[in-house]
């Protein structure tokens, strides 16, 4: 692997994990990391997921979706027994995480943060995730996933328009 490792990859090595990594050069003129990644690596963009924070009810909460959509924050609130959603600042994910945006993956977080993971995820056999920093693709199995950060499935993604994309 180019680079040294994340606590994301360190993780999957501590724990075993079947799994590949998938490198690219990020190009930050890029506007969506999710979508340069599938491209960079001849994905369909189905398969990557992205990794946002949000903040319910006043406690940090991940959505991990499609870069092809968008969290439903209404979804994501129901799912952890939420009330009220809204997405979490910038610096406030990078702390909770200990990732910079673009690189945030849901795996080896600083604090571990409830996780939902979009069920679209699981009509895969393989997804792909960010490797904790940005021209870092981890690809593992949907269920590894989910074990891994501990989350919860449930549909907490809405699709984006092609033209949105």
């Amino acid at each position: 692997m180019a680079g040294k490792g994340t606590p994301a990859t360190a993780l999957l090595a501590k724990r075993k994990v079947e799994h590949s990594l998938h490198t690219y050069d990020h190009d930050p003129r890029h506007d969506s990391y999710g979508l340069e990644a599938a491209e960079a690596l001849g994905v369909a963009p189905e398969r990557v997921f992205k990794t946002l924070v949000a903040d319910v009810d006043g406690r940090l909460t991940v959505g991990v979706v499609p870069v092809t959509g968008q969290l439903d924050l209404k979804a994501l609130a129901a799912a952890v027994g939420g009330k009220r959603a809204r997405m979490a600042g910038t610096a406030a994910a990078q702390r909770a995480t200990g990732y910079v945006l673009g690189g945030i993956s849901p795996l080896g977080q600083r604090s571990r943060l409830p996780t939902v993971v979009d069920v679209s995820a699981e009509t895969f056999g393989t997804v792909l995730c960010s490797g904790g920093r940005r021209g870092l693709e981890i690809e593992l199995s949907p269920a590894d996933l989910v074990a891994l950060t501990g989350a919860t499935v449930a549909p907490i993604a809405t699709r984006l328009p092609a033209e949105g994309r």
